[in-house]
This record gives C-alpha cells, sequence and structure tokens, in this order.
C-alpha cells in the first residue's frame, strides 16, 4: 500500500532541512503503523469472530471497511495535505488512527468494531498521503532513491512481521485481552509518533494545489459501496431483490460520477480523478491488472484465514507463520523485478508473475487435496512461495509500466489513482470472498460427512446403535445439520435440524449419539472448509488468468515519460 505524491516544485532554493533524517524515522513509521495494521489484524479475524459472536459479513467489513474508507479518501487526503498543510494532516490523521485504535481495542460488539476500522481507514487516509509528499519536499532529489528505497523496505518489514505479530499477541493473550492488544499497541506507538512529528517534522504546502471536488468524493464512495454492501451482505439477507437493485445502481452512480467529472473538466475545475488519464493505453491496462489482482488477493487472503484457524482448527501463531513463505517470496521478487529483471525482460516479468500466482494457487489447491485436513504448514510452503514469487513479480512494476506515456506532470496523480484502485480492489475481494467461499460451504458439507462415515457408523455400533437402519436416519439427520450449520449466517449457529432427536434412538442412548458426532464434527467441518477453500482457489486462479491476459495491453517496457506534454 502506498500513497500518491502530488507534483511539487522542487526546493532548490532551501538548504536540506538539518533534522530531515529524524523527521524521516518519525513518518516511516507512521507508514508502518497502517500497514501492519493491515496485515496484523488478517490472522485475529477468527478470534475477533468467536469473541464477539460476529457473523461472516461482519467479519469481512472489519477489513473491507478499512480498505474502502481508506480508498475513498486516499486521493483526498493528499489533496488536504497540499492546500492545508501536510505536516498537519500528517498530525491529524495520527490523532485519529490512535484514538479509534483505542475504540477498536474497547469495541464490544461487532458494529462498533466496523465503525471504529472505518475511522480508522478514514483517518490513515489522511496520514498516508503525507507520508511521500513530505519525503518529495523534505529530501533534495539526489537523496529521495535512497529514501524511497528505504520506504519501500519499511513496507516489505509490515508484510512479513505483521502476521507473526498478530499471532504472538493474540495467542499470548495480554491480561486476558485476547486479540484487543492488536489494537491498543497502537496507542502508545501512536503518542509518541504523534509528538515526534510534531517537534520534527516541518510543515509544508503547494500554494497551486487544485480545489477538492467534494461532489466526486461523496458520488465515488456511494457508487463503491453500492457495491460492496450487496456482494458483502446477500448471502446472509437472502440475496432480496433490492441486494441486486444496489448492484446496478452501483453501475449507474458511477456513470453519473464520469459525467460530472468531465463536465468539472470542460469547466476548467479539478477533477478528483483525471479521466484523460485513460486515455493512455498503459495506464488503463495498468489500473485493470492492479484492480484484478487485488480483488483475488483480498479474496484469498481471507477465505485461506478462515479455512485455517475456523476450518481446521489451527492457531492465529500457527496461521501466521504459515503464510511466511509466501511474503519471503514477496520480498525476493520485489526486490529484484523491478531493479533487475524488468529493465532486461520488460513486460514478460509481468506474464511470468501472472503464471506464477496462478502456479502457487494451484499448488494449494493439490496440497490441500492430497494431504487432507491433515495438512501441515510445512506441506503448504512451496506453493505458498511460489504464490509470494508471483505477488512480487506483479506488484512490485505495475506502477512504471501503467506510467508509460503518462505526463511526467499529472504521474502524482495517476500514482494515486492506481493505488487507489488496489484499496478498492481489496474491499471487493474480501466481499466476494461471501461469494465465492462461504456460499459454497453447504455444498461441501456432504462430502465432510463422507469422509467421516466409516468411523462414526463405527463409533455408533460401539455406542449400541447396531440396527443399520437407525444409522442411516442418525447419518441423514447429522448430514441435515451440517448443511444448515455451514448455510447459516453464524458459525455458532445451531439450527432446528441439529436439535431434533433422531428416529429410533432411545433417550437412554441418545447422549452417546450425540457424543460420538459432536467427536467427528470437528474433522467434518475442516473437511468443509478445505474443500470450500479449494473451490474457492479455482476462482481466484480465473481472476489471475484475466489479469495476465489484460497485461498484453500494457507496453513492452515500462519507460515512464519525464517530458512529454500529451497523453498518447
Amino acid at each position: 500500500m502506498t500513497a500518491s505524491i502530488e507534483e511539487t516544485p522542487e526546493r532548490t532554493e532551501n538548504p536540506p532541512d538539518p533534522k530531515r533524517w529524524l523527521a524521516l524515522a518519525v513518518i516511516l513509521f507512521a507508514s508502518f503503523m497502517d500497514l501492519l495494521d493491515v496485515t496484523i489484524v488478517n490472522v485475529a479475524v477468527p478470534a475477533i469472530q468467536q469473541d464477539l459472536g460476529a457473523s461472516y459479513s461482519e467479519v469481512a467489513w472489519t477489513t473491507s471497511g478499512y480498505a474502502l474508507a481508506f480508498a475513498a479518501l486516499l486521493i483526498t487526503g493528499g489533496r488536504l495535505g497540499d492546500l492545508y498543510g501536510r505536516r498537519r494532516m500528517l498530525l491529524i490523521g495520527m490523532a485519529g488512527f490512535t484514538v479509534s485504535s483505542l475504540l477498536c481495542g474497547i469495541s464490544g460488539d461487532p458494529g462498533t468494531l466496523i465503525a471504529a476500522r472505518a475511522v480508522q481507514g478514514a483517518t490513515a487516509a489522511l496520514m498516508v498521503p503525507q507520508v511521500l509528499s513530505i519525503i518529495h519536499v523534505t529530501f533534495p532529489a539526489e537523496e529521495r532513491g535512497k529514501v524511497f528505497g528505504m520506504f519501500s523496505g519499511i513496507g516489505g518489514l509490515a508484510l512479513v512481521f505483521g502476521p507473526i505479530l498478530g499471532g504472538v499477541l493474540v495467542e499470548a493473550d495480554l491480561l486476558g485481552w485476547g486479540w484487543r492488544p492488536i489494537f491498543l499497541l497502537n496507542i502508545p506507538v501512536g503518542i509518541l509518533t504523534f509528538f515526534a512529528a510534531l517537534y520534527l517534522v516541518g510543515e509544508s504546502r503547494d500554494t497551486d494545489a487544485p480545489r477538492l471536488d467534494l461532489v466526486g468524493v461523496v458520488l465515488a464512495t456511494a457508487g463503491v459501496l453500492l457495491l460492496v454492501y450487496p456482494l458483502t451482505q446477500g448471502r446472509e439477507l437472502g440475496w432480496p431483490a433490492w441486494s441486486f437493485g444496489m448492484l446496478a445502481g452501483s453501475v449507474a452512480v458511477l456513470a453519473v460520477f464520469v459525467v460530472h467529472e468531465r463536465r468539472l473538466i470542460a469547466r476548467g475545475g479539478s477533477p478528483l480523478i483525471a479521466l484523460e488519464l485513460f486515455q493512455a493505453r498503459s495506464f488503463a491496462a495498468g489500473f485493470g491488472v492492479n484492480f484484478l489482482y487485488s480483488v483475488a488477493y483480498g479474496t484469498f487472503f481471507l477465505m485461506w484465514t478462515l479455512c485455517l484457524q475456523t476450518g481446521l482448527g489451527w492457531s492465529a501463531m500457527r496461521a501466521g507463520l504459515t503464510g511466511l513463505p509466501m511474503f519471503l517470496g514477496l520480498l525476493v521478487s520485489a526486490g529484484t523485478t523491478v531493479q533487475f529483471l524488468t529493465p532486461k525482460f520488460g513486460r514478460n516479468v509481468l506474464f511470468g508473475g501472472g503464471l506464477l500466482l496462478i502456479a502457487g494457487a494451484l499448488g494449494l489447491v493439490w496440497a490441500h487435496d492430497r494431504y487432507g485436513v491433515e495438512i501441515t504448514s510445512w506441506e503448504m510452503s512451496a506453493p505458498l512461495f511460489v504464490f509470494g514469487l508471483g505477488m512480487g513479480a506483479v506488484l512490485a512494476p505495475v506502477l512504471d509500466f501503467a506510467l508509460t506515456g503518462v505526463p511526467h506532470k499529472v504521474a502524482g496523480s495517476a500514482s494515486g489513482v492506481l493505488n487507489t484502485s488496489g484499496q478498492l480492489g481489496s474491499a471487493v475481494g474480501i466481499a466476494l470472498m461471501a461469494v465465492l467461499f462461504l456460499s459454497g460451504l453447504p455444498g461441501q458439507s456432504g462430502k465432510g460427512v463422507d469422509a467421516v462415515e466409516p468411523q462414526i457408523r463405527q463409533d455408533l455400533v460401539a455406542a449400541g446403535i447396531t440396527d443399520t437402519r437407525t444409522g442411516d436416519d442418525i447419518l441423514a439427520g447429522f448430514r441435515a445439520c451440517v448443511h444448515d450449520r455451514m448455510a447459516d449466517v453464524s458459525p455458532e449457529a445451531m439450527p432446528e435440524s441439529c436439535r431434533e432427536q433422531p428416529p429410533g434412538v432411545s433417550r437412554a442412548q441418545l447422549t452417546a449419539v450425540r457424543d460420538v458426532l459432536a467427536e467427528h464434527t470437528p474433522e467434518v467441518q475442516a473437511e468443509t472448509f478445505s474443500g470450500a477453500f479449494r473451490m474457492g482457489l479455482f476462482s481466484v486462479m480465473g481472476l489471475f488468468a484475466l489479469m495476465t491476459a489484460l497485461m498484453f495491453a500494457l507496453p513492452r517496457f515500462a519507460r515512464p515519460e519525464k517530458d512529454a506534454a500529451a497523453i498518447v
């Protein structure tokens, strides 16, 4: 996750700020807080779900709400910094991020947590864009390459460190607070960073910065909400007619947004998104690649987390460590593709990244099919590492390819739009998780029961159920119970089919029968989640294949234009 850089005049007339390196440490820490918060929450999702009694859609909103609020205000946050002062917006963002972290940590119900997470995302959108803007105006040109490298390194460190720290904090259960320290940790860190920024970071603004397009912000946000809300809530509410109306309405509102932006440009105003950027085929393709990648990754990561912890019953620590090969693969490929590979092989590197993503996902399908519910972290490490290599090979260089043909004077705005597309893609992907993964659980429940049926029958005989017809009735009732539980919006639900007394079972035998079924329920759930995850991976592979096909519209080599007069 990166922020946009609004173009600012070079500060050649003033000597470099002697405190700039201390200021850099502060603003990089602010960026680290945001990136860490995104990754640290993922492994804590099942713990949050269990503690607050959240439904699957409410769990999805805890992550997509953050991404959606961040995306909606990312470009606006950069504009506010240019207009009213970058340090001022940085401090406001830090303060808001810290307070909202406290609200997240003390939330007693899913609705409060979702609201606090949305505020957290909105304040991060005020904070994060200022980081690169402050770097741009604080450091001379000859030092910026080194500084931007440090910024990228911080991002990579957060990706690796976040899931592990999240697992440690959840497992440690500090003071009996469970998952809450993953948010409360931000409070002392945020306070210290706030006061350090207050004294070390200099103020700057752009007197020529364009005015805010508030109407555009409202229309774009409404259009995306109309898309994401029914995707997230539709399964839970039984797909009512209005959910499809909202999906259609999102298209209409986004069309109105485009019309508004065009009229604003015709009047000489400053649009939220410069639509002429999309006249460059490279930019339009790069936007699509970045969006589809983020949709697929958002879908993958949440359903993978639920499969490991809710399905297989793994701890947060084990799940966090299991993802380490993936993030190491990302760091390896991200560190080599831009500097060494893309200058020589061009977009073929991106093609290779797309194929690696598909291969990694296919490897996970094979591993889960081969080892079943007994799969280990080690048996997933190779496909996850390949998946991570593909992530870095696509994510790291795509910005340069997208900016080829885009004039230097609007490169900052273009990078902001591209980063916004990534955040929107994540929100849409998390919403799609309910469609592609959770909706598949009931259909896989029968296979889950099939996997343990022989052992259940054997244990029923040991419990005194020797009549074959009675055993068939018990298993039929168990199938209905498992199906209804998988179809319910809450993982803790106990449908009526699970309370019915099996026919032919006496009251004296009932407790023994229920004990047998309860003993095998975790394995059935594991088989069901594993099967739904495998099916969901094929959808993810389809998104990656579409993304890879779109890469043909990118230029053969990345050559961002620095002196272009117009978009071609």
